[in-house]
């Protein structure tokens, strides 16, 4: 995507898992779980057995996907007007990050990162800038490589590093099975950043599941990890020296499940969902 905007990108090649309809992709199956069509046989098989185990899996989607909107909105209200969202997903046609940036800054500018070439065809057609002052760019690249993103055209041409950034990775970590690969991740993303940036997180977690529920689902992923992705659920402990290996300052409430981060900025409240339904932990930092 042209970084100014209203014009397509050319055409650029595809990373990751590839375009293989007969293997899942996780931001298809994602898809599933929130109710799309921009989703395949295999994404719906595996969203289904993940759902079988854990019947909250949608609605932990669907409370994922209220958290990002809420952290967005947020940061923008309190002067970021840029962002770098690493695993966007399949956009929606509203609520997507520049679209919540951009009704309140029309300056904002955003870097939208995904590897599924479905993501891409959709971020062509939905994620340019609302106005002329404001750019919206696309990167086809993995969060595996957190330097190439930094040195990528579409980020260095759109961000600038002299002033803040929220760096959002929503639902991303748990694909990361190696606790060390994830330390360095995150403190390469977030070294650069200038004060008053923020990051925000969200991860998936055993801790709120019945045990008999955490010990199917666990199966289920160890037996069947290429049908899956490979997601690997954290606990609490190891959340937190993750997080405390950037350096930045814990905004309150800290490491919380996804219901419980700032519930009262969410404009449509959902209720009787429990944090053993939306089993995914929020977390937002900001370099002092």
């Amino acid at each position: 995507m042209n970084p100014t905007g209203g014009s397509p990108a050319q055409p650029v090649p595809t990373r990751g898992f590839g375009f293989d309809t007969s293997i899942m992709h996780p931001a298809r199956r994602y898809d599933y779980w929130l109710g799309g069509k921009d989703n395949f046989k295999a994404d719906r098989a595996s969203g289904n057995a993940i759902a079988a185990r854990f019947p909250g899996v949608r609605t932990a989607a669907i409370e994922n996907r209220n958290l990002g909107r809420r952290v967005v909105g947020w940061a923008a209200r309190d002067g970021i007007t840029q962002f770098l969202d690493i695993g966007t997903g399949i956009p929606t046609p509203s609520n997507n990050t520049h679209d919540i940036a951009q009704a309140i800054h029309p300056d904002a500018r955003v870097v939208y990162v995904d590897n599924d070439p479905v993501v891409l065809a959709h971020a062509r057609a939905l994620l340019t800038s609302h106005t002329p002052r404001g750019r919206v760019a696309y990167l086809d690249a993995d969060i595996g490589d957190p330097a190439a993103i930094l040195a990528a055209p579409e980020f260095t041409d759109t961000i600038d590093l002299r002033r803040p950034v929220a760096v959002l990775l929503f639902a991303v970590l748990h694909f990361l099975p190696d606790d060390n690969h994830v330390r360095d991740i995150l403190t390469t993303l977030t070294a650069p950043l200038p004060p008053g940036s923020i990051l925000a997180v969200s991860h998936a977690t055993y801790d709120y599941m019945p045990t008999s529920t955490r010990k199917a689902l666990h199966t289920e992923l160890a037996q069947h990890p290429e049908q899956h992705g490979t997601p690997t659920p954290r606990i609490r402990e190891q959340l937190s020296d993750l997080y405390t290996a950037t350096s930045l300052t814990p905004v309150a409430p800290g490491l919380v499940p996804t219901i419980r981060w700032r519930p009262e900025l969410e404009p449509h409240p959902r209720d009787g969902v429990t944090d053993a339904d939306a089993s995914i932990y929020a977390y937002v930092a900001r370099r002092p």
